[in-house]
């Protein structure tokens, strides 16, 4: 799987996903906070409701707090070459976070309550169990004598892919935070695109370049989800 054998900066590549990220975030804070969610409820011919003030204010701290975490990921942990493609692909992808998350937040006028501090909880944990599994890694990859083997410790213990675990957590955070049916959708999106076509890929990757390391791995540690899948 070329794409994670390549090692390269990707200096140019990385500052446009950044950029793209800021157009992005600019565009959700007009959304919830000033008139082009309005605008685009009247494109569609619908009335403009005026929502719940502190459940905007989170999705848009919650889309903060992931533009700086991944910026941080993007450039201190990502030593793979990130191609022109992937660029385009991962921007599409935010935006559907950020922008989705923000027009299906906005018509919600029910007043915070235990879901919501249920919702903001799981998008913590998730971001959490992303980024410190991530660091976990790096941390152990520096090391000279760990050259050549599979990484299986810290967090990985419990989950092969614990980080992609992660990302579902906190875009399910997002959507109970939105508190709208379609909001469901994308984290089932992300869940479908994980089991069924990135983790087989990475798995495939992982058994060609480590073999018996990967296979014995594989048979003491749950794949996604710890202890259940």
């Amino acid at each position: 799987m070329d794409l994670y054998s390549k090692k390269s900066k990707s200096i140019p590549q990385k500052l446009i996903l950044n950029l793209s990220e800021l157009i992005l975030i600019y565009l959700v804070y007009l959304i919830l906070f000033r008139d082009l969610g309005n605008t685009i409820y009247s494109w569609m011919g619908l009335p403009f409701p005026e929502g719940n003030y502190h459940r905007r204010l989170i999705t848009f701290t919650f889309t903060i707090v992931v533009f700086i975490r991944f910026a941080f990921m993007m450039f201190y942990l990502l030593k793979r070459e990130m191609p022109f493609e992937e660029v385009f692909s991962v921007t599409f992808a935010f935006a559907l976070y950020y922008v989705g998350f923000a027009l299906l937040t906005i018509d919600s006028n029910i007043p915070i309550t235990s879901i919501d501090y249920l919702g903001i909880f799981i998008f913590l944990l998730g971001s959490i169990i992303n980024t410190y599994s991530e660091l976990q890694r790096n941390k152990w990859k520096k090391k000279p004598e760990n050259k050549g083997k599979l990484y299986t410790e810290g967090l990985f213990k419990y989950s092969m892919h614990i980080n992609y675990f992660g990302d579902f957590l906190w875009v399910s955070g997002y959507a109970i935070i939105s508190r709208n049916w379609w909001s469901v959708t994308i984290p089932l999106f992300l869940l479908g695109f994980f089991v069924f076509y990135n983790i087989p890929k990475l798995d495939d990757y992982l058994e060609s370049k480590y073999g018996d390391q990967f296979r014995n791995y594989q048979k003491r540690t749950s794949r996604f989800i710890p202890f259940i899948y």
